[in-house]
C-alpha cells in the first residue's frame, strides 16, 4: 500500500493506493506541520482517524508534503514519526509543500512561479527540473504575507484596536467568541495558533466587498506581488500559479493585483490533491 500526504497547518489529506496505482480511499487528519505541533502531537493526531490506524502495518510507501518541511531538522520530525508508525514502511519520502504545489500546477519540463495562499505563504521557481526559493520563510511570526494567518491576525488587530467598522465589528464578535482571554489562550497556550488566526479567513470571504476588509485585501495582495513575487526575476516572463484557499476563495481580486503588477496569472487551485494523485500514478 502507499500513501500520499498533502498537510497543511490546519489539516492534512490522506490518499491511499492499492498495489495497482488504484486510489482506494481519501481521510483527513488534523494539520501535521513539524514547526508548530511535536513529535507527540503527530501520534495524537493520527490516532484519531481509524483509516490510518487500521491500515497502518499495510504501508510499504509513504510520500508526505507538508507546511514546515522546509529543513532538515522539520523532516526528520517527519520521518522519525513514520519509522515509528508505519513500521513496515521501507519508503519513506519528506517534501515541503512547495513541490506538491508545483507537481500540481505546472507541466512536467515546463517553468512556472508557485505561490502558496493558504494557512501560510510562500513562493518558489521552478526551472522544470529544479526548484528554486529566493526567499527564506521565517513563518507566521515574521512573514507569511497574505495568508489565513495574517489576514487573521490583521482582523483581529483592527477589532481590537477599534479600526474595524461597527458594523463590521458586531458581526465578527457575534460569529465567534472575541474575548480577549480567549483570544490570548489561542495565541499563545495552545497548539497551531497560525491556523487559529486563519479560522477567522471564512468571515473575511463572505464580506470581502466591504470597504474595509476590501482594502485589506488589496494591500496584502499587492505586497506579496511587490516583495515576494518580484522576487524572482522570471516573474514577467513565465505563469504565475496559486494554490491555497485565500488565493483561490480571493481570486478575483489576485487577478487584479496581478495584472496591475505585469504578472501572469496561470493556474489557481484550492488543494494539489488531484495534481499529486495523477504525479504519484
Amino acid at each position: 500500500m502507499k500513501i500520499i500526504v498533502d498537510s497543511g497547518s490546519t489539516k492534512a489529506d490522506w490518499i491511499f493506493f492499492d498495489q495497482n496505482n488504484n486510489v482506494i480511499t481519501s481521510v483527513t487528519s488534523l494539520g501535521l506541520n513539524p514547526e508548530v505541533i511535536t513529535l507527540e502531537e503527530f501520534f495524537t493526531r493520527v490516532n484519531t482517524v481509524p483509516d490510518i490506524c487500521k491500515n497502518k502495518d499495510e504501508v510499504k510507501e509513504l510520500y508526505f508534503y507538508g507546511s514546515g518541511c522546509g529543513s532538515d531538522r522539520t523532516k526528520n520530525i517527519v520521518k522519525n514519526f513514520a519509522e515509528e508508525y508505519f513500521t513496515n514502511c521501507t519508503n519513506i519520502n519528506v517534501h515541503e509543500d512547495t513541490y506538491a504545489a508545483i507537481y500540481a500546477t505546472v507541466g512536467r519540463g515546463e517553468t512556472g512561479i508557485v505561490c502558496i495562499n493558504g494557512t501560510g505563504s510562500n513562493v518558489s521557481y521552478f526551472d522544470g527540473q529544479k526548484v528554486y526559493q529566493r526567499i527564506q520563510s521565517l513563518g507566521f511570526m515574521a512573514m507569511d504575507d497574505c495568508s489565513g494567518s495574517a489576514l487573521g491576525r490583521l482582523m483581529i488587530k483592527s477589532l481590537f484596536l477599534n479600526m474595524m467598522p461597527k458594523d463590521l465589528a458586531t458581526s465578527f464578535k457575534s460569529k465567534y467568541d472575541l474575548d480577549a482571554d480567549v483570544v490570548k489562550y489561542n495565541f499563545y497556550k495552545k497548539e497551531n495558533p497560525n491556523a487559529y488566526m486563519a479560522s477567522f479567513l471564512p468571515f473575511l470571504i463572505e464580506h470581502k466587498d466591504k470597504p474595509f476588509f476590501k482594502e485589506m485585501i488589496r494591500e496584502q495582495v499587492s505586497f506579496f506581488a511587490e516583495h515576494y513575487i518580484k522576487n524572482n526575476p522570471e516573474y514577467d516572463k513565465v505563469p504565475v500559479h496559486f494554490v491555497g484557499s485565500v488565493a483561490y476563495f480571493l481570486q478575483d481580486e489576485f487577478r487584479e493585483v496581478m495584472a496591475e503588477h505585469n504578472i501572469q496569472v496561470g493556474k489557481i487551485i484550492q488543494k494539489p490533491l488531484d495534481g499529486l494523485i495523477e504525479y504519484h500514478k
